[in-house]
């Protein structure tokens, strides 16, 4: 008996478990088609958040921030640094800037890195503990100590790597 409720429970929890990966497409104005997540909140107080999502054109993989406050448009797009992460292997990744955007009407602002095709492999096995990231025009370097959603990173990348 216990175990017919076993595979009953399991059997009813099971999309709650899997079916975490609800990816969205987008094409670009180039004609190409992302994928992504919604963005998950890492990051909230009062004066500040970070949210962050993974973003992929099925070739690279990237980390979008989107972080709050941001910089107006004519600052933000000066945002060039890397992104340092770091993860739960007490390592720290540099992920190279490949792009800033404003979104919906530039009420979002959306910093995209792209992570390194040799970390990938990290990425989907630790959690994220925090990220810096020169916000200029906001202040100098920003460090975010993740409290919310740590295993969002890899609980995306590997919906994305389980459909490859």
């Amino acid at each position: 008996m216990k175990s017919i409720t076993f595979i009953i429970g399991s059997i009813l929890f099971s999309p709650l478990l899997f079916g975490q990966c609800d990816i969205h497409n987008k094409v670009q104005p180039d004609g190409s088609m992302v994928y992504f997540f919604e963005a998950t909140p890492f990051y909230t107080t009062k004066s500040k958040s970070l949210k962050i999502n993974i973003v992929t054109d099925k070739e690279n993989y990237f980390i979008a921030l989107q972080p709050f406050p941001f910089p107006p448009k004519e600052e933000g797009k000066k945002i060039k640094d890397d992104l340092i992460i770091e993860l739960s292997d007490n390592n720290k990744y540099k992920l190279e800037h490949f792009d800033t955007r404003y979104i919906k009407n530039d009420s979002i602002m959306q910093v995209l890195f792209m992570i390194d095709k040799k970390d990938l492999e990290a990425f989907s096995l630790f959690e994220a503990v925090s990220a810096d990231i020169n916000m200029k025009g906001t202040e100098f370097i920003r460090k975010y100590a993740f409290k919310l959603h740590k295993k969002a990173i890899m609980k995306q990348l590997a919906c994305f790597l389980k459909d490859e």
